[in-house]
This record gives structure tokens, sequence and C-alpha cells, in this order.
């Protein structure tokens, strides 16, 4: 452990208020947590979900089947915490493939190898040992925009595109598109779709939403159920080329409040079942065989643990007859729950438990609980048949698989194509002072970060959780933004010079400039205020330098939301949003840039789905709310048919340009704030030069007793990163070796705190080669820290003497490569 001196931050009253009132509180939120069916829509699964064969076959099969066998089927485990061999032992009803999940923990695997992995699950599960017919695992997959974990797939644009599009065909062809490049890779089922009505854009996950108002949610959730898993027959599995589909995450997901992700949503049922329950009756009606519970609550109860809304409601009300799944560990949230050990969340009507690294202790767990009567064996039988039930309908017993293999699909020209749509459906055109269309017979320079970067494009859930760390080449059937332009310039005779920074050659006649957000998934997107690039302006600077040089500017802007760009747009002539288009950037090309003569190709005909703000603090902003007033409605959108002005902005954003950091804790030579990097007791650390000025430190710890490096400040609540499993990142050098234990450790205030040895990860580095370490959050969960009150994430200590230079401390994401040191 870490002499407890010197990592002390005098708060000790955080650590009393801590444990005060929770269950008070539980207690007081619950009466107002509690659904009443009869408020809410009829809907009903397809009779052909259970026709008699089918029920008759599972009636059989669960028979012979153990109460160890049953409670097996109930969980779900991520393949990188789970091996074939203990499969086959334990016989668990499914595996899924995590954000940052992947064959061999590599996230660029070939989909040869996904194939392989895959098979190698399945049988495992299959293995004969007698008694009755063995039992298929369902593999799980977070297909949100494409098949987006498996390099070479066709990348949709995010949902939030789609909603501006306005076409639910469209929707059902992506669907069928995304099921078949699954199918080929040998996966069973999809986590989507997204039916999220998110209200708040500070929420990360606004991008997987398609709306705002649940108008574009109720219209599209039937025809991508659809486009999904097809029309259900009764007695015959899924037809060819499709697979099993989940609505999430039931309920409220996006009407948390402040946009928090895994918050809490504080609104009377009557909200709810108008606002967030629009895309699960349609689902349901058109056979959706599973539905997801969301991490979330609603008015102070976690709706993993709410039986109101999970069976009297979803199952009872709703008539919904597949199977329930939670979220990555969620069910940990559940009050009185650890993620091994949850009756609470099954007797609520949980079906399947999401339990990805905790599988084996919840397995033990469930098992004793069951035959304890602490969940009841009838409430076990029912989870069991819906699971059967579709897994029958998945057609898994049969175990044909008529595409796998077919790699040939994977961004297939046909499915690029439907792709290539879809982007240029997306595009809302907020201003245009006639710049639009292009000549594609001009000069043309193309800059800006996210001009040549498909990843950056794409966003979050692309090959990584994050969506970050991707190169273009990880897109072998992609066509970046720019390499649309280019080829369609050249098409027309014109030229296209690209400059990340707007430097040119030859003075351009105009410049697309292509700019936003950088990925993000979850909780790692979540802002405190709408605002782009507070207090850092270099996007605007760049329109600003070609704007003062003479150039027309059209600046195309990627974003998960609407974000408050007043400047940015005041700096352009002509202001696209590109939401995230994913792989096919050629779609941009196909609008922005007409023919010789500028006559446009392709008129924009996007949408906002959600309202654009006026102002950085104007949020929730939502289309039928008093004082409504935003910059732009929902439903705006100009076109070359239907031009329209747009007057001079203020550029009053309305809030300070801060941000509250919770993940960057030493980066570019400094501490950002509310962080600052301390030296206590034998340690010192100075500035030095590791390919840039005073981008680091060196640290040297003189072996005259205690030592440590640490960073510092007010407590922070890294819950839900550890839950995401997030990862303390320092990028290092070691310069000398220690040649004393070594600690890394994290306090939660006075007396909360907790360490792990780094002495082996750091003896073991070559001296002089710098290197990435990443140390899991969880494994200082593990040793007692309070995740929800972080005030020092970093501290480095030994008593030895150790040299140590060091560029980056920050939290990373898990992308197979973060660890927990051995003691």
């Amino acid at each position: 452990m870490l002499p407890r001196r010197s990592i002390r931050v005098s708060l000790v009253a955080l650590s009393i208020v801590c444990g005060l009132g929770g269950a008070a509180v539980g207690r007081a939120a619950e009466g107002a947590a509690v659904a009443h069916p009869q408020l809410w829509p009829k809907a009903a699964s397809p009779a052909a979900i259970t026709d008699a064969a089918t029920e008759a076959f599972i009636t059989r099969l669960m028979g012979q089947m153990s109460v160890e066998e049953k409670v097996a089927q109930t969980i779900q485990a991520d393949g990188a915490s789970i091996t074939p061999e203990e499969l086959k032992h334990y016989r668990l009803g499914s595996v899924l493939v995590g954000g940052n999940s992947a064959p061999d923990g590599d996230d660029r695997a070939p989909a040869r190898r996904w194939i392989e992995w895959i098979n190698a699950f399945r049988a495992a599960a299959l293995d004969k040992r007698g008694g009755h017919q063995e039992i298929p695992i369902i593999f799980g997959v977070d297909a949100v925009h494409g098949h987006n974990n498996v390099v070479g797939a066709t990348i949709f644009p995010h949902n939030i595109g789609l909603g501006a599009a306005r076409d639910p065909d469209l929707i059902r062809r992506i669907g069928e598109a995304t099921a078949q490049e699954m199918a080929a890779t040998g996966a069973d089922w999809t986590f989507g779709p997204t039916v999220a009505v998110p209200r708040d854009e500070r929420w990360g996950r606004t991008y997987e939403g398609y709306a705002e108002d649940p108008e574009v949610v109720k219209a599209y959730a039937g025809p991508m159920t659809l486009g999904l898993q097809g029309a259900l027959q009764a007695g015959k599995p899924l037809a060819t080329g499709h697979i099993a589909g989940s609505a999430k995450h039931f309920l409220g997901d996006g009407g948390t409040d402040g946009g928090k992700d895994q918050g809490d949503a504080k609104l009377p049922e009557t909200e709810l079942i108008r606002l967030h329950n629009a895309g699960y009756p349609p689902a349901i009606d058109a056979g959706i065989l599973s539905v997801m519970v969301s991490f979330s609550s609603w008015n102070g109860v976690k709706h993993t643990g709410n039986k109101s809304l999970l069976t009297d409601v979803l199952k009872g009300r709703m008539g919904f007859q597949g199977f329930v799944v939670g979220d990555w560990n969620a069910h940990g949230q559940v009050e009185g729950c650890t993620t091994v050990s949850c009756a609470q969340a099954y007797n609520a009507g949980m079906d399947m438990i999401m339990a990805p690294d905790s599988w084996k202790g919840l397995y033990d767990n469930t098992l004793a609980q069951v035959k304890a009567g602490q969940i009841p064996m009838a409430r076990i039988d029912d989870a069991v048949r819906r699971i059967l039930r579709v897994k029958v309908k998945a057609g898994l017993f049969d175990n044909k698989r008529p595409l796998e293999g077919k790699l040939e699909l994977l961004g297939s020209p046909e499915h690029r194509a439907v792709a290539r749509e879809a982007v240029r459906k997306s595009l809302v055109l907020l201003k245009n002072e006639g710049v639009l269309p292009l000549k594609s017979s001009a000069r043309i320079l193309v800059a800006g970060e996210g001009a040549d970067d498909i990843g950056k494009a794409a966003g979050g859930w692309t090959l990584t959780w994050q969506g970050t760390g991707n190169k273009n080449s990880d897109f072998p059937n992609g066509q970046s933004i720019w390499s649309g332009i280019a080829e369609a310039v050249k098409a027309g005779g014109g030229s296209a010079e690209l400059s990340v920074s707007g430097d040119y050659k030859q003075k351009p006649d105009v410049a697309i400039v292509v700019f936003g957000e950088n990925p993000y998934a979850e909780f790692q997107g979540d802002i405190a205020n709408v605002e782009y690039q507070p207090g850092d302006k270099a996007d605007l600077a760049l329109l600003k330098k070609l704007k003062a040089a003479g150039i027309p500017v059209v600046s195309v802007f990627l974003s998960g939301r609407p974000l408050w760009v007043n400047p940015e747009i005041n700096a352009s002539d002509a202001f696209v949003a590109a939401w995230l288009p994913g792989s096919e950037g050629g779609g941009v090309a196909d609008v922005l840039v007409g023919d010789r003569a500028g006559k446009p190709r392709f008129d924009f005909k996007g949408r906002l789905s959600y309202s654009w703000p006026k102002r950085a603090d104007q949020q929730p902003l939502n289309v039928g709310d008093k004082g409504y007033d935003p910059l732009f409605a929902y439903g705006y959108g100009l076109s070359y048919a239907k031009p329209g002005k747009v007057a001079h902005l203020s550029e009053e954003a309305g809030v300070a340009s801060t941000v509250v950091n919770v993940d960057r804790y030493f980066i570019a030579g400094r501490a950002p704030a509310p962080w600052a990097l301390d030296s206590t007791g034998a340690v010192s650390a100075k500035p030095i030069d590791a390919g840039a000025q005073e981008n680091g430190r060196q640290a040297v710890w003189s072996g005259e007793g205690a030592g440590v490096l640490s960073v510092r400040g007010r407590p922070v609540d890294l819950s839900r990163q550890t839950t995401g499993d997030m990862a303390v990142m320092i990028r290092y050098r070691v310069d000398a070796t220690p040649e004393k234990p070594v600690s890394l450790g994290i306090a939660c205030g006075e007396s909360c705190g907790a360490a792990v040895d780094l002495t082996s990860t750091l003896s073991g580095a070559k001296i002089g080669e710098w290197r990435t370490a990443k140390i899991k959050l969880s494994c200082f969960q593990a040793k007692g820290a309070d995740m929800a009150h972080v005030s020092t994430p970093f501290a480095l200590s030994t008593t030895g003497r150790m040299s140590l230079a060091f560029t980056e401390i920050r939290l990373a994401s898990n992308e197979g490569d973060a660890f927990c040191p051995s003691n």
C-alpha cells in the first residue's frame, strides 16, 4: 500500500457524506417509480414467435434440464473473459463481444479469425455430454451502425444522421445489409435497434438516437427490426441473412437529468410513456426478439430492478414474448446488489444478465439463490423458456449458416451504395451564401482534421468502443471525405489539394474545411455544455485564416449532436451538418460538388431531427417545450431548391469556456485544471523535451525515504468509467530501474485508498524505451477504493532509487491492452 500520509487530501467530511442517506433516498424514490400498466399502450409479439411446435420442443427440453443448466442459460459472458474450455464446463446461454473485445484481443483481427473465434465458442457449447440435446449459445455483438466491430465492414452513418434523413425504407435496407454482414462472420444477434429519445445533447450517447422527438423513433423502430430479423413466420426460423435484434435501452435512457449517462430520468409516468416508450410497441409488434434494459433509473430506481416496468409493463401490458437482457454489469448498480449477486434483477423480470467479467461469481450465487428459494424456480423457468424460444426462432438449433464465410458481403458494393445514399440523405444544410454547389471544374482546397480521417467521420463504436486510434487502412472498403471530393473534382476536370492545416501551393477557388468532434462513446462523451471547442478555437482560427485570404469557405461539421458553433458559422460561407457519416465519405461529395458548370448532382434532403442551440447553455432544448427558442428549429434544413439566408449570429456563448475535466491528468507538459502534479518526499520532477518543447517530466526518486509523484484535485466520480472498464494510462520511459517495490495508487479522501504493485511492469521495461501502460480502474476498486470520490487518480510511490520520464497520464479505453498488475 502507499504510505497514507503521502496521499492524504483534507476532505475528511466527504467520507462521512458518502455513508449517509442512501437507503432512505432509495425508499423515497421507489414510490415514484412504480408503473401503472393500464396507462401504457398495448402491443404484442407476433403469434409466430410462440407457435405450438416451438413451445412443445422447449417444454420437452426443459423437462430434461437440471437447475444448474437452467441458471447457466440466463448468464452472458464477454468473449474476452471466458474461454471455450470454460464455456464447455459452465454451458452459459450467451457470449457477447463488448466494445473492446475481439479475437485474441486484436481489434483489427481479420474477418476469418472472427468466424474461427465464434465457432470455437459455438463448438464448446455443443460439445456432447449426454442427457439431452445440447443447447447452442447465442453470440451477441454491438453492431450499431453496421457490423462496426469488424475490419472491412460497411460503416453506416450513426443514428443521429439517419434521423435527419426521414426515410423508413432506407432504415430497413440498412438493417438488412447489417444483418447480412453479421451473418457472414457467424454472429447471431445484434444489440440494436437503439430506440432512445435523447432529450439533452450533453448526453454522450445522443448520436445513438434518431431524434429528440418520438415521431421519428416510432417510424423507424419497426422497419429496422424487420430489416435485421425479417418478418417472423410460424414454425420457421429467421430467413437466410437475418439475425436477432434487441431494442434498447429500456427505458428513458435519453431522458436522464442533465444528460448524464447511466443517470436518473426524473419524469412523471405520462412523460416516460409519451416520450421514451415510443419505439418499443412498433418494435414488439414487428417481432423484436430481445429487449435490452438501460443502466439508468426512473425517479431513483434502477430499471434493472424495476419489476413494474419489466414484468408488468413490458411483458404484461405490451405483450413481449422474447427475452429481456441486461447491459454491461448493470445489475451491480441495483440497490443491494453486486456484479456477482443480484436476485433482485431476476425477480424484477430480467431473463439474461450481462455479466461480462463477473459471470462465474454470478453463476455460483444465482444457483445458490435459486436453490434457497430467493429466486423462484418458476421465474427461472420463464426466463429459460424465453431464451430458448429466441434461440429456436434464430435457427440456432438447426446450426445452418449459409452465409457464414461469404466475406465478399463485408463492405460489398451493394451495401456501400446504401451507406452512400444514407450519407447523402443525412446531410443538413444550415447556411449557404451561394457558394454551393461547387463546380467540379474548380480548384478546391480540402482542409481540416476530419478531411482524410474515416475514423473521425465514423465516431464511437467503430472497431473499438470509443472509436479511437483508427487509421484509414482499418477501413479497406471505405472512402474518406477528401477522397470522395478528389474523385468528384477529377471527374469534372478540376483540381483538389489536401492540406489539414489549410496551407496551399496555389490559391484555390474555394476551401472545404472538415472538422468536428473526436470519437467518443457513452459517458466519455458527456459534456457540461454544448459549446464546441471551449477555450481552444483551433478550427475557428483555420476558418478565419482562409477567409482572411479571400477564399470562400464551406464548413463540413462532424458531430454526434448539435453544438454551439455560432462563431464557426459566421466564419463560413456555407455550413453543413454532416453528423458522423461513417465509411462512405463520397456521399458528402455527391451533394457538395456539382457538375462542371456547378449544377447539383444531388440536392440536400436532410432536416434537423434535433434542435440546434442558440447559446451553449441552452440545454435541454426540445421542440414543443415551453419557451422553445432554438437557433435552427427541429425540421430545419435548406436546399438548393429552397435556399434561405442566415443573418450574422451572436458570438456570446452564454457560458464561461470551462469544461469539467475528469480524465486528463498530464497532457502537453502540464496538469490541466482542476488537477495539480505534486512531488512529495524523496522525489523531484523537472520539465524535459520529449518530442516537443517541455512536453514531459523527468521524475527522480533519490532513495532517501518514501517519495510520491501524484496528481491531486477535487473529488470526481469515476464509477461509470470503472464500470466501463477504463484504465489509468501512462506513457513513460524508465531511465533507471527501480531498486525497491513501486506502488501505483488511487486515493479518495484521508482514509480511503488502494494501490497495486507496479514493480514488475517498470523493472521489465527496457531502459530508454518509451512505453505505455494501462492499469484498469477496477483493480483499485477491487482493493477497496471508493471510485465515486477520487481525489488522487494517480500516485506513484517507492522508497528506493528510480528515474522515470513521462509525457501523458490520463484515463483511456481498455482495448484489450489494460491489465491488473499481480501482487
